[in-house]
């Protein structure tokens, strides 16, 4: 510890125990973070103590620090107001400032004799423009339910050719231009009535009770072609409601915000829903956590300080150690605010939606397979385990009756297999069938050779370890672990009677994994790999016992020849082919013995 964390840490240390905010500056004055804590001293100690718990982002901010003030409060929550007004003001480098970098988007008519209407971030002087918006989830979606319901093309054509209609013309989204199905008078009175439509939305004169009696009327009127335009735009405005139930909620209002993990990057996904369908979507990519509690407490706070709360927020996560932000949140919106876990029904599947969309972010941002984030996010919830399970060594034992017993060793690096890293261990410590003491002995082997730092493949511990195996494995295992000072989550992965993956076992109840597709298929995956990488080794050893102990019949013959024999040709089937000039080519052999050889064969 250099000289500096020393100072600060002594300072920190005669901090007093009470509610309050901490504000951490640089060499310049500069401040870089700012932070509240129940009790000053017991928080602001952890930073200038050992770092190896820290997150690389608070190490790199620690780092910086070159002095610290503090304002005591009253209570936590008086701390984490006065934190949230501090940090609008100030801006620091380190908190989640959640700045948003898309900015605003537009919705562009184009001037040309056939107009186009689409989703845009940036304006010209060339065309028309409706925003701008917040949401580009809303403009996108506002431009295509205005052009299904006005039939409104979103090709690149050219309108004065006549060429033959695309798919939308067929399944009755497009009016077809390009056909010349429509005349151009029709064709702009449908762009004048979307622009309407996108300016006030399905009320006015565009609600369905209105363009039911506009149909009504000209039907009556007998102007047949415009009451079959204006049944169309009553199906269409229908058939968009009924897509936007698909994901619609019992509440009028709420949130819903999950995330997903890669090390020290996370993507926050927030769904929100306002009059009982889904208006918008975001996410947001921050560094320097590992768990979700932490995450949610900063983040949170900072997203909502600057947007308003609903009264119901879901969370990915259980919710007990949010009894301060929803306090908080309850004072600021004057209303009650709570943060719900469900785990059940319509509430759980648009969590897991919310869960999917931010794996998919998260995969695309690290170039990495959504389904694959996803299962190993929800692997980690389901575990428990405070990192992103990204390296995963599982092992399984295979002997016959005792004989040839020997143990495999497979990696799945980010849910895939990592082949180059695959292991065979040979059961060296006793004689017979025992697979608790065999998988002991081949974990106290791996992490001998972790100590010693010989074999690259050994070099890296595992974010998680699974046994093919239930408790009385993981029971053989954990005293090893122990022993070499080693921390590593350990699991047994449990058949059912027909040998399939059932569940996860634990050192008390069994995990269920079948209700959970994603967890399932990776597990399966990883207990069926292991298990056939460590039976195809113990029949390859099974069936060259078999050849050395056909060669054992034969006069002066033992084990160690057997094996020169073995490994000179390859296989019995060869040695019975060879000469005696071959075999006597064989170290050991002489040529009285190869003669003995060659009469076993031709008998």
């Amino acid at each position: 510890m250099n000289e500096k964390l020393n100072i600060l840490k002594q300072k920190a240390n005669r901090l007093p125990k009470t509610a309050g905010v901490y504000i951490m500056k640089d060499r310049s004055g500069e401040i870089i973070y700012i932070g509240k804590a129940k009790a000053l001293k017991n928080r602001v100690t952890q930073y200038f103590g050992k770092g190896s718990q820290h997150t690389e982002k608070v190490r790199q901010m620690v780092s910086r620090v070159d002095d610290f003030d503090v304002i005591l409060c009253e209570s936590e929550f008086e701390a984490l107001i006065l934190e949230n007004s501090l940090i609008k003001q100030n801006q620091p480098k380190y908190n989640i400032l959640l700045k948003d970098d898309k900015g605003y988007s537009y919705i562009k008519i184009t001037r040309e004799k056939w107009p186009r209407i689409s989703a845009v971030k940036q304006t010209d002087k060339q065309n028309e423009f409706i925003g701008p918006f917040n949401s580009g989830y809303v403009v996108k979606e506002t431009v295509d339910e205005a052009r299904k319901i006005f039939k409104i093309p979103n090709c690149n054509r050219d309108f004065e050719k006549k060429t033959r209609p695309c798919l939308n013309y067929h399944i009755g989204i497009c009016s077809a231009p390009c056909r010349g199905n429509v005349s151009h008078s029709d064709y702009m009175e449908s762009i004048n009535s979307a622009k309407e439509f996108i300016k006030n939305g399905d009320s006015g004169q565009f609600s369905i009770s209105v363009l039911r009696e506009k149909m009504e009327t000209a039907a009556e009127n007998l102007r047949f072609e415009e009451a079959a335009k204006l049944r169309d735009r009553i199906n269409a405005i229908q058939k968009i409601t009924q897509k936007q139930r698909v994901v619609s909620i019992s509440y009028k209002e709420q949130d819903v915000i999950a995330s997903a993990f890669l090390d020290e990057k996370a993507c926050v996904f927030v769904l929100q829903f306002r009059n009982f369908k889904l208006t918008d979507k975001k996410y947001f990519f921050i560094d320097g956590f590992k768990d979700k509690t932490a995450l949610y407490n900063e983040f949170l706070a900072r997203y909502y300080s600057s947007n308003d709360a609903v009264s119901r927020i879901l969370l990915d996560v259980e919710t007990e150690n949010f009894a301060l932000l929803e306090e908080w949140l309850t004072e600021k919106e004057g209303k009650k605010v709570k943060l719900i876990n469900p785990k059940v029904g319509e509430q759980l599947k648009l969590l897991e939606m919310c869960s999917r969309n931010a794996a998919e972010n998260l995969a695309e941002k690290t170039e990495h397979s959504g389904r694959e984030m996803s299962a190993l996010n929800e692997l980690q919830t389901l575990l428990g385990l405070q990192n992103t399970p990204r390296y995963i060594e599982a092992y399984d034992i295979s002997n016959t009756a005792g004989s040839n017993n020997v143990a495999g060793m497979v990696v799945f690096k980010d849910a895939k297999p990592f082949k180059s890293a695959y292991k065979r261990f040979k059961i060296e410590g006793f004689e017979g069938q025992d697979d608790y003491r065999s998988m002991a002995e081949v974990l106290d082997r791996r992490f001998e050779e972790y100590k010693n730092g010989t074999d690259q493949g050994f070099k890296a511990l595992p974010d998680l370890i699974l046994l093919d195996g239930a408790k009385g494995q993981i029971s053989a295992v954990l005293p090893v672990l122990q022993k070499h000072g080693v921390n590593v989550a350990v699991f047994g992965m449990v058949k059912d009677s027909k040998h399939r993956t059932r569940a996860i076992a634990t050192t008390g109840a069994d995990i269920t994994i079948k209700s959970n597709r994603k967890v399932f298929t990776l597990i399966t995956n990883i207990q069926d790999e292991v298990h056939r990488f460590a039976i195809s080794y113990h029949k390859k050893l099974q069936s060259k016992s078999l050849r050395e102990t056909e060669l054992l019949n034969i006069e002066g013959i033992g084990k160690e020849k057997a094996k020169l024999l073995l490994k000179h040709f390859g296989s019995v089937t060869k040695i019975k082919k060879a000469s005696l000039e071959d075999i006597c080519e064989v170290k050991g052999i002489k040529e009285h013995t190869a003669q003995k050889i060659l009469e076993y064969f031709n008998k």
